[in-house]
């Protein structure tokens, strides 16, 4: 439930994107995000983000496709590998044939799908326990309800400062300077249209965030006293949600394909503006600038040659699902873990770029390789010495009720680590991983986002920083602050009253203000 507190983030992040990034990028009319960085910083910085950006959604990618996937192989028995190839095939062809249109329609259609499928949870499993008011009270004399926890402690997992701050961090990587999400703000008419848009996703994603974790709620409430890793029915904390609805809805018929339909849903629209945006990336940074023949192409012709590369990328994320079906923990933390690795680092170039004029290519670069390499560091410290329980604080489970024959001694599957850890036991740990490798996954990407800028910034200030910078390249919502901070009067001229009125006064007038901003 401590997830809740997301609302909190992702409201900064969108106000933090609607005020730097979205006017940033609407003025200056560029496909790929990372032309912004060619621009700013030259091509060796923008190659540099754009191969961090591919190798992220690789990774990201794989893992969406595993989910899904993994409640189709659960509910139906359907083979996982099956699932994983159908499902990676059927998204890859919808979104090379169909392009962002069909990335955008579809992602409607598709939110309708999970809404109900999560509803169907939620109030079958209340008709089922005896109401909504019974489930919270299971979950509150199970310790589940812990909204407040103000522990200011980094290396604890979840806490009210771990959400916000990490989640502000990690959420506006994601919706600032990820192209599948710039793609979707330059896709709409307007800049105006594009910040409606953010805001109106903000309410959406904290309806289908409240839903999900009342879900789990459900989830706890029914495995109260009988909890199905313990008891063998599972072996992967990734496998309780479908277990729950195979077991609730077993006499219901169509209920567990509509939980099915729910799950691709959100998956398909995550996959398909995924690939649609590695693939826009790969014309854009690599092809067009490279490849000389490009510009002679027809239209017809690039726009079947955008579809192949768009095929290849999704065929691509296949093989890289294997890596996921290793994961032993949370996908969710596996997902944000990897987002916050990558992406945070990237946040704090673009960063650098929009709020920072003297800022140069050598500091961008050289910060950027430092962010990455230190959040790379810590989370794969992190899965070689996994954080201690009393950071982690997993709650503990029953098998009270179990049937006798469903108890084993197996040991339950540890939702820390993201794969599995390569220590024994036994092994020692060394101090720096009690103080340092412990961090919340969370603050990996403050952590990095904010050793780039500061890393930029000192490199830049020692290589004579940057004199000659486009005003267009720095986002005006830096101007607006400056002007705010350094407001200085302009002397008028010495001249009487009667040719006073003949000159024009600029500072106290708005409208006049923002058209030569405009221009």
């Amino acid at each position: 439930m401590m997830y809740l507190m997301f609302a909190f983030s992702w409201l900064f992040t969108m106000m933090a994107t609607s005020l730097i990034y979205i006017p940033l990028f609407c003025r200056l009319n560029i496909i790929s995000t990372y032309e912004y960085l060619n621009r700013r910083f030259g091509k060796l910085v923008r190659y540099q983000v754009v191969c961090c950006f591919l190798i992220y959604m690789f990774l990201y990618l794989g893992i969406v496709i595993y989910a899904p996937s993994l409640a189709l192989s659960q509910v139906t028995g359907v083979n996982l590998w099956i699932s994983i190839v159908t499902t990676a095939f059927v998204c890859t062809l919808y979104t090379a044939l169909g392009g962002i249109k069909a990335v955008v329609w579809t992602d409607v259609f598709q939110i309708s799908v999970m809404v109900i499928g999560l509803l169907t949870i939620l109030i079958r499993g209340s008709i089922q326990i005896g109401g909504f008011g019974k489930i919270w009270n299971i979950a509150e004399n199970g310790g589940r309800i812990n909204f407040f926890d103000f522990d200011p402690d980094p290396r604890r997992r979840h806490t009210f400062w771990t959400i916000l701050v990490g989640g502000t961090f990690g959420w506006t990587a994601t919706y600032s300077c990820n192209q599948a999400q710039v793609q979707r703000y330059l896709a709409c008419k307007s800049e105006k249209e594009a910040k409606k848009a953010i805001f109106l996703n903000w309410v959406g994603m904290i309806i289908i965030l409240a839903i999900t974790c009342l879900c789990g709620l459900v989830l706890y409430a029914v495995y109260e006293t009988c909890d199905p890793i313990k008891s063998n029915k599972i072996t992967n904390t990734n496998h309780l949600m479908p277990l729950l609805v195979v077991e609730m809805f077993n006499q219901t018929p169509g209920v567990a394909g509509l939980f099915v339909a729910s799950a691709y849903s959100g998956t398909l629209s995550t996959i398909s503006s995924g690939i649609s945006a590695m693939a826009a990336i790969f014309v854009e940074d690599f092809i067009k600038p490279i490849w000389k023949p490009w510009e002679h192409f027809s239209n017809r012709k690039r726009m079947l040659v955008s579809k192949l590369i768009a095929m290849i990328f999704g065929l691509v994320t296949i093989g890289l699902t294997g890596v996921s079906s290793l994961l032993q923990g949370n996908i969710i933390q596996a997902s944000l873990s990897i987002a916050g690795i990558i992406n945070g680092p990237i946040l704090g170039v673009f960063t650098l770029g929009a709020l920072f004029p003297k800022s140069n290519s050598k500091g961008a670069f050289i910060g950027l390789f430092v962010g990455l390499s230190l959040s790379m560091w810590v989370g794969i410290a992190a899965q070689i010495y996994p954080p201690a329980d009393k950071f982690t604080r997993i709650l503990p489970t029953s098998i009270s009720g179990c049937l006798p024959s469903n108890i084993t001694t197996s040991t339950p599957v540890d939702a820390t680590p993201l794969l599995t850890t390569v220590t024994s036991p036994n092994h020692q740990r060394p101090n720096i991983a009690e103080q340092f490798y412990s961090l919340s996954y969370l603050y990996y990407s403050p952590l990095a986002c904010l050793s780039t800028i500061f890393v930029g910034l000192v490199i830049s200030l020692f290589t004579g920083g940057n004199e000659k910078v486009d005003p267009l390249l720095i986002s005006p919502f830096r101007h607006t602050i400056h002007k705010f901070i350094f407001r200085i009067k302009q002397a008028l001229p010495e001249i009487n009253n009667k040719s006073q009125s003949h000159y024009p006064v600029f500072k106290d007038n708005p409208a006049t203000c923002d058209k030569v901003t405009q221009f």
